[in-house]
């Protein structure tokens, strides 16, 4: 009769420990997205062997993680790739359908629209952002000061803003919890750090950079407001500080099962190229390699905090370009090392060719993801949202991340067909092409951006009308197929005119 007793005791204290601990959700990750400014893909050693700048942080990430070796950005340009990473929408489905904002301009993603960070506060996630934002602030100006348009601001417009006023909208608007950063490119106005809602300096002063430190002759950035202490080269320093101090601070929290979502958006190595003291000449090669260099060491800080803290194995990073590398690196100076910022791709930022959008992507995430991996289907920058929904086993609002894919199952080693069969490209100039399979069809005769043929060219007038490209036998896009294959080029015009009317790409959903 006593050992009953105990039994039926010991079976009411065991199982409801066992059904408390059943129904203890699962460990949710923490989110680290790095997001390089101009880093081409042949920038990164692991992805490009012959290269010649060293990236022992982006190549331990790779070794540790899975590299995509067909990765693209929606644009070749870097607001409309920032709009769609976080939305996961295409970029021309927004209101600027060429080129980029300036530092003045006001919100471009709409209002009501859900974006990845606001669905991870549903989550129950922290969210922050440090760094480059360029997607517009709800500015207040000074009285009787014209608006803000899209455009990129001559830097004396920039003192149509009052400064000493709180602005609205940016990565506050947008979902973030907190925001340290710059308000868009650093050759763009103004030149002072930013936090959540406020300018930490207001500007007092004038002040323009060089292009590239060192080089009298690269030009300097726009002449516009300013704070006193501002200066360029310490901008990727001090942002690489903040994003340190944040994992540091919500370690605890994210241990105790509040996990955080950290959008990182460098400055670098777009110009100004400004690598700091101690980075000048590491390369041995140019300014703009000592800057690639200096961003690599950004991301090995990154991961020396996520270790520390203990967060490595519970954390996705994400270490990938918002476009192809800018002809402002110097690709001649380079080449004269024996380095190619665009691997073996045509073209460079801004460019509907490959050089213009194919970017490094590298993933890690230690409790999930196959150290050494590589996967070589299509992925785009827009997929983020998805995949992030599948990984927390959300879905994703039907009216959200419209063309959005989840690469989960690559992640997993899980893929069992391709994930995505159709990829639309976009350049500066709002030039088109489409993906499928093999064959890229571009709707232009030319670059549609800085390189030859360039747009409006009298040479670029005389090609035809569209170009044809195989990629997997002929990746350099040099011989158009357009004239051999015409029913090709028929039905991916038919593809991509219906997917650019219809709205959406997806079915809106990452789980069923």
């Amino acid at each position: 009769m006593k050992s009953a007793s105990l039994a039926l005791l010991l079976f009411s204290v065991v199982i409801p420990w066992r059904a408390g601990a059943a129904e203890a959700p699962p460990r949710r990750p923490n989110f680290v997205y790095v997001l390089a400014d101009d880093l081409g893909y042949g920038d990164v050693r692991c992805l490009n062997p012959e290269g010649k700048i060293l990236t022992p942080n982006m190549d331990l990430l790779a070794r540790d993680g899975m590299r995509f070796t067909d990765a693209h950005s929606s644009s070749a340009v870097c607001t409309p790739t920032r709009y769609g990473i976080l939305t996961g929408r295409y970029n021309w489905r927004s209101r600027l359908k060429s080129g980029v904002q300036g530092g003045m301009s006001s919100d471009l993603i709409e209002p009501g629209r859900l974006t990845v960070p606001a669905f991870l506060k549903q989550q129950g996630y922290h969210t922050a952002c440090i760094g480059k934002w360029h997607l517009g602030f709800d500015w207040k100006r000074q009285p009787g000061a014209a608006a803000f348009g899209d455009n990129i601001e001559k830097g004396s417009e920039g003192w149509r803003a009052d400064f000493t006023k709180p602005f609205g909208g940016g990565p506050l608007g947008a979902g973030f919890d907190t925001f340290f950063g710059i308000a868009a490119s650093l050759d763009m106005v103004p030149y002072t750090f930013l936090e959540n809602d406020h300018v930490l300096e207001i500007p007092t002063v004038e002040k323009a950079f060089p292009m590239t430190v060192d080089k009298a002759k690269s030009g300097s950035t726009r002449l516009g407001p300013a704070a006193a202490s501002f200066e360029a080269e310490n901008v990727l320093p001090e942002l690489t500080k903040r994003a340190v101090d944040y994992i540091r601070s919500r370690a605890q929290a994210a241990s105790a099962g509040q996990p955080f979502f950290l959008y990182l958006p460098l400055n670098s190595p777009h110009t100004p190229i400004v690598p700091s003291a101690a980075w000048k000449g590491k390369s041995g090669i140019s300014p703009y390699a000592d800057f690639v260099m200096q961003t690599d060491d950004a991301l090995g800080s990154v991961l020396g905090a996520l270790k520390e803290a203990g967060l490595s194995d519970d954390t996705v990073v994400v270490m990938t370009s918002d476009n192809g590398c800018s002809p402002q690196a110097d690709f001649a100076e380079l080449a004269a090392h024996g380095h190619n910022p665009s691997f073996t791709f045509r073209g460079t930022k801004a460019d509907i060719f490959d050089g213009g959008h194919h970017i490094p992507f590298i993933v890690r995430w230690p409790a999930k993801v196959k150290s050494g991996s590589i996967y070589t289907g299509m992925v785009c920058l827009n997929d983020w949202f998805a995949t992030v929904a599948e990984i927390l086993e959300k879905p994703v609002p039907k009216e959200a991340a419209e063309d959005s894919i989840s690469i989960l199952p690559a992640l997993l080693g899980k893929v069992t067909a391709p994930i995505r069969n159709t990829l639309i490209h976009h350049s500066v100039n709002g030039t088109f092409a489409i993906r499928q399979g093999p064959w890229k069809l571009i709707l232009g005769a030319d670059s549609g951006g800085w390189s030859a043929p360039k747009p409006n060219d009298p040479a670029s007038r005389k090609l035809p009308a569209v170009q044809l490209y195989n990629m997997k036998d002929e990746g350099d896009e040099l011989r158009n197929r357009q004239a051999e294959e015409p029913e090709t080029v028929a039905r991916m015009t038919k593809q991509l005119l219906k997917e650019i009317s219809n709205g959406s790409t997806t079915a809106g959903s990452s789980v069923p």
